[in-house]
Formats: structure tokens, sequence, C-alpha cells
């Protein structure tokens, strides 16, 4: 079926131009294996100026569900267990990669949209009490959120402090981080994400890459042997300039945060422009989310032109999914109202 426009995701794009350019400027130079190239060095040093650690560790990983994988098998013992929102992209949609991985996943519902508190996390702490349970001993947030809400910075402050209280790591999946950083409701810079973090990762398949993340580490316990967890969980590509290019043109002259933020931007008015027209949001539209609430007829005609997720039944209403991608253009979002304002008359 051909639509006007694809509203489905954000890594539907193969690449923005200017990595594009990136990657075929190398073409055919050699360069050394395994993420040790030249372009990789450079990346990592960019990365590592903006979070404004130095000491902090960057690898490059292919894909998200790689990526926490092998950061959070890496951290757990064998009867050690994560927290996460039921939400959770590890709970949700990755097949069980963590679970494979012999580690349970302890959730529970969290607040609206999608975010832990400190009291969510010690219900699950104050339930596991001796050997004859999983020890919880990592906290997984994502930021922004499958809801595509922001942990702001009291609120991720409040997390961080439990967690050292209570000597739980907390790590961050950063597969939206460019769409959470550059949002009307972040207050968060990216040198606090290092203070605050033991390990994140910036996602670059969702924002301009063709593939790739940015694994972050920060506390000095998790950084010996990373390299090995890489490997041993297939994670390390032979070809990892192929990422270090990416991530060189992205943190170039600020790309990464600028293709981002006109993401949010128009998220931003295509939300003000839903909600004018009387439709309620489930979520509040923080990132480069959009979850409208439509009566079915409307629903209906809206599907029948854009490509979008259903995403939840509220009331005898449905809760869509609408994705706004670092490449989509203006006119999508205009069209996407003007039509909605049609269907909503008749």
């Amino acid at each position: 079926m051909t639509y006007k426009y694809r509203f489905v995701n954000d890594y539907s794009e193969l690449a923005h131009p200017k990595v594009m350019e990136a990657l075929a400027a190398v073409g055919i130079k050699q360069f050394e294996g395994y993420g040790l190239d030249e372009y990789s060095l450079r990346a990592a040093q960019l990365i590592k100026s903006l979070i404004g650690d130095e000491k902090a560790e960057v690898h490059f990983i292919g894909g998200g569900t790689h990526a926490n994988l092998t950061v959070i098998s890496s951290i757990l013992r064998p009867y050690e267990a994560a927290i996460a929102c039921s939400t959770g992209h590890i709970n949700t949609h990755e097949t069980g990669a963590i679970e494979s991985a012999g580690h349970k996943i302890c959730t529970v519902a969290g607040k609206g949209g999608g975010k832990l508190t400190p009291a969510d996390i010690d219900e699950v702490v104050k339930a596991h009490t001796d050997e004859h349970m999983v020890k919880p001993r990592l906290v997984y947030i994502s930021q922004s959120t499958e809801c595509g809400t922001v942990y702001t910075k009291a609120e991720l402050t409040a997390i961080s402090e439990y967690c050292r209280e209570r000597l739980l790591y907390l790590y961050i999946d950063g597969a939206r981080l460019g769409a959470a950083m550059n949002s009307r409701a972040c207050d968060l810079s990216y040198s606090d994400l290092a203070r605050l973090a033991d390990a994140f990762y910036i996602g670059g398949t969702k924002n301009g890459a063709m593939l790739g993340e940015a694994v972050v580490i920060c506390s000095d316990a998790l950084k010996p042997d990373f390299r090995f967890h890489i490997k041993q969980r297939g994670a390390m590509l032979a070809k990892g300039a192929s990422i270090g290019v990416q991530f060189e043109a992205l943190f170039t002259n600020g790309l990464y945060d600028e293709i981002a933020g006109n993401a949010d931007r128009l998220a931003g008015n295509l939300a003000d422009g839903i909600t004018a027209l009387g439709y309620d949001l489930l979520y509040s539209a923080d990132s480069n989310q959009v979850f409208p609430i439509f009566p079915d007829d409307v629903a209906a005609a809206m599907h029948g032109m854009y490509y979008f997720y259903d995403w939840e039944p509220v009331g005898d209403q449905m809760a869509m999914r609408l994705i706004v991608s670092w490449a989509t253009p203006e006119r999508a979002v205009g069209e996407f109202l003007e039509d909605l304002k049609k269907a909503a008359a008749k």
C-alpha cells in the first residue's frame, strides 16, 4: 500500500546525507579493525569531550539490543537481576535477550509515561530479601522512554542517588537520547548523564546513522575487560570503522543535536495541532513520539493515508503512536494535520 507518509519509526531512512558522505569519503582506504581505527578513536574523543569525562570508555556497537545485552550481561553476576519499568524496551521488545543470558528482569508499572521513581525501585529491592530470590543489582531506564517522555535532572538525580545508596548500577538506554536531550522538557546536559549514570549509550540508529550505538562506560568498576564481553556477545565488528565514521560525522559541528532538535520541533507542532483539534494525548509529547487518542472512524481514515501503529485501547477509542524522524519534512506534518481536520469533520 502507498501512504502519504510513514510516521511508524525513526529509522526507515538509511542515513543523513553528511553521514553518507563521510562513509563514501573513506571508500577503500585501509583501517585498523575491531573499532581501533582512527575514525572510531576520533569519534570516541568527540563524545568524551561532549560529556566532559576524559576517563570514560566509548565503544561502538551495531544496534540497541546488542548494546543492552552486552552491557547488562557484563555487569550482572549469574544470580543478579535488572529492575525496569514494565514498558521498558528490554522487557517488551528484545525477545527475552536479557533473560537468555540468565538474568531476570524485575518489572514495576512505574509512574505515568513509562518512568521509574526511587519508590518503584525500592519496592522491588524490598521484595527481594535473601538468597532464595534473585538479587536486584542494576536499574534500567531509557531516555527518552518507550512512551516518549523524558526524565528531568531532578528525577534522574533522585534515581542515581538511590542507586548509589543501595549499591545498584544505573544504566540508561539511549536509543532516542538525541530526542531526549533536545526535548523542550529536558534540563539535562550530556555531562549530567555521565555524572549520574554508571553506563549509557548514545543512539545513532534512530538519529541519522545507518546503524550503530555508542556505549559509554563511566564507572571504573565496569571498564575492565569490556571488549571481551563485546566479542563474546558477537557485537564486535571487524569493520568497526563503519560505525566510527558515522559517529564522527554526527558529532562534528553539532549535527547530532541539530537533527534531533528538528524532529522534536516537528513532533511538538504535530502534538499542538492534534490537541488544537480537540483530541487528547495519552502521554505528554516531550520528544519525537506523539500518542494521540482517536475515535475509531477517525483512526481508520488516517490509517488509510498514513502508516503508524495502534498503541493501546483507551476506553472505546484507540491511542496511536506517531514518530517524527530526523528526516521528516515539515510538509508531512502539515498534511497530516489538514487530513486529520477533514477526517474529523466527516
